[in-house]
Parts: C-alpha cells; structure tokens; sequence
C-alpha cells in the first residue's frame, strides 16, 4: 500500500513537469517579436536620403530602359532623304534594329550604358532632390501642395537637373550614336569620362554644355508635365469605379503621364539630340547659322524635313519612358523601405 501510493505520488509529481518544460520554447521564439511590439511608435524624424535613392533606383532601371533610349537617339539623328531611304520595305524603327544588331550583337543595343549612368546619378539626383526640398518650402501649413505650386517645383527642379546633366547627356547621345557613323567619323569614346575629357580638350570647356538651351527646356517640360499628369490622372482614376490605391493604378497614370510628358517634349528633345551630336565644326554652325536659337531651330527642322521631323523617336521614347517611370518608383519604394527599417532597428522604434 505504502509503495503503491509512492508510485502514485511519482507519477502526479512527474506529470505537471512536462507541460511546464514544453511552455518554456513558445516563449523564447517570440521573444524578439514581443521586444519589437513594445517598441514605441513615432514619427519618422526627417525625410529619407532622397538623392542617393532616387540616383541607385534611376540607375537600375535604366539598365531595362537604355536599349531603347539608344534606339530614339538613333531615328532623331537620321535626317532627310536618309530617313526615307531607310525606312523603305520594313520602316525606320525596324530598319535601325536590324541595322544595329547585325553589326554589334545584343550588346549594340547597351552602347553609352557609363554615360546612361553618370546622367542617372547627376541628372536624376539633382531634379528629385530639388524638387523635394522645393515641395516641403512650397507646402501650406497643413502639408498640402496646390497643384499650381506643385508644378513651379517640378519646373524648378527640371531646370537645376538640366544643367547638371548636360555633359553626360552630351557623351550618352555621342556614344549612342557612334555606331550609326561612318569608321572615320567616329569618335570612339572608350566610357563617359573619357568622352568628358575629350569633349573639354578639343571642343574647349563650352563643349561640355553644347545643347543646354534646349535640354533645359526639355526637362522643364518632361518633368513639371510628368509629375503634374501623373497627379492629375491618379486623381481622376482614383475617382472611377475600377481604380484603387496600387499597383494598377501607379501602372496606369505612369503610362498616361508618361504619353503627355514625352509628346510635349519630343520636339525640344529632337533639336537637343541634333545640337550635342554636332562636332565642333557643325555645332558652330548650329550655334551661328540658319539654327540658331532654339524656336528658330525647330522651325528650320519643320520647314526642311516636315513638321513631323519633330516627333522622331516619339514611339521608343514613349515606350521607355513608362517602364522607366515605373521601376524607378519601384525600386525607389523599396530603398526607403530598407533604409527605414535599418533605421528603426537602430533606434529600436517603430515608424508611423
């Protein structure tokens, strides 16, 4: 009897351990989560480091965009009875692709990818980190940007990253088209900065600005047109029954934004293009001859090549400039998305 209950009071003993063991592992698995719950939630301090992000996300969606960029430079530097010639039995667009690709390969159509980066990181740098302070100085006092004010920033900051970007523009639009040139007319830039070089010691610093006006003028144009429309179209398919906040909707005023922005800078683009891809000699000509200024030009290119000679390139443009638009935000959101969370872990906060 006495052993018997020994026996019981063992196993009664023994029973309630094993669940207590058993809590013991739930516990320690959640215990990083529960410490990150009770984090404090707070305001995010300062913007986030808009320049460097918005330069990397450029970069890397050019990387799916260039191919096309290439193709836009190609059909608005083919000129007159050349442009006919060339688009007999197939048209323009894919006579330059075929023309490309069984000279150079694949690799053809990636021609000026350094200077394409060195534009991303100055160019695109510069407007988005110019238009983001311009947005926090224009706000009202309860955080609202009017639309009118929205788009004197996007003027402003077009304007700053024209400049900025004029000399690697000016290398991307040679390279790009060195290939369409004849071998002794080239100029054989081995990258961008040895084009840089090449540009200030034979055509002089000047050189490195050629085209300024009209490139200014384009990206005024492309990047108030840009942001305006993508707002405005954003707003009246929020507006509809079929559209809500994401992706289809980021998609759909990109591409519509994207059809406004390249339309209204097409011509500005084309006589841009024809300036910078001038030699010396030639870009004296443009400067004090029949295209001088830049109203004058445009007029010159309609007159002797038809009013339609200002809209060459619109397709690839347009093709480029709505993937170009969408995986830059893309890539943008998730920087800032990393970028905030190594900062939360630092401070071991949670952001709004």
């Amino acid at each position: 009897m006495g052993s018997a209950g020994a026996s019981g009071t063992s196993a009664t003993v023994a029973v309630p351990a094993q669940p207590a063991i058993g809590l013991k592992k739930p516990m320690a698995a959640t215990t990083a989560a529960d410490d990150k719950a009770r984090w404090p939630l707070v305001k995010r301090p300062h913007p986030p480091p808009i320049a460097q992000h918005v330069g990397f996300a450029a970069c890397a969606a050019n990387f799916f965009t260039h191919p096309l960029d290439l193709l836009k430079v190609r059909l608005q530097t083919v000129k007159g009875a050349a442009a006919s010639a060339s688009g007999r039995g197939g048209g323009l667009l894919g006579q330059v692709v075929k023309t490309i690709y069984a000279e150079q390969g694949v690799l053809g159509f990636y021609n000026g990818i350094s200077a394409a980066v060195l534009r991303q990181m100055t160019y695109s740098m510069a407007r988005f980190a110019t238009y983001e302070t311009l947005k926090t100085q224009l706000a009202s006092e309860d955080g609202t940007l009017p639309f009118y004010r929205m788009a004197a920033a996007g003027v402003v900051a077009g304007a700053v990253g024209g400049v900025c970007g004029t000399p690697a523009d000016i290398v991307l639009v040679r390279l790009q088209n060195d290939g369409a040139l004849p071998a002794e007319k080239r100029r054989n830039y081995r990258n961008a900065f040895d084009g840089l070089i090449r540009i200030a010691r034979d055509e002089g610093p000047g050189g490195l600005f050629k085209g300024v006006a009209p490139n200014v003028s384009r990206a005024m144009l492309m990047t108030g047109s840009q942001l305006c429309s993508y707002d405005a179209f954003k707003q009246l398919l929020l507006a509809s029954p079929y559209f809500s906040d994401g992706l289809a909707l980021h998609f759909s005023a990109s591409f519509l934004a994207g059809f406004v922005a390249t339309t209204i800078s097409s011509p500005f683009d084309v006589v841009k293009t024809r300036i910078m891809n001038a030699g010396p000699a030639a870009g004296a000509a443009v400067a004090a001859g029949p295209r001088r200024g830049l109203l004058h030009a445009m007029a010159t290119i309609a007159r002797e090549e038809g009013p339609l000679a200002l809209y060459k390139g619109w397709t690839p443009a347009f093709v480029r400039m709505a993937p170009q638009t969408i995986l830059t935000f893309i890539f943008l959101e998730q920087f800032r998305n990393v970028y905030w969370a190594r900062h939360a872990q630092k401070n071991s906060v949670r952001y709004e």
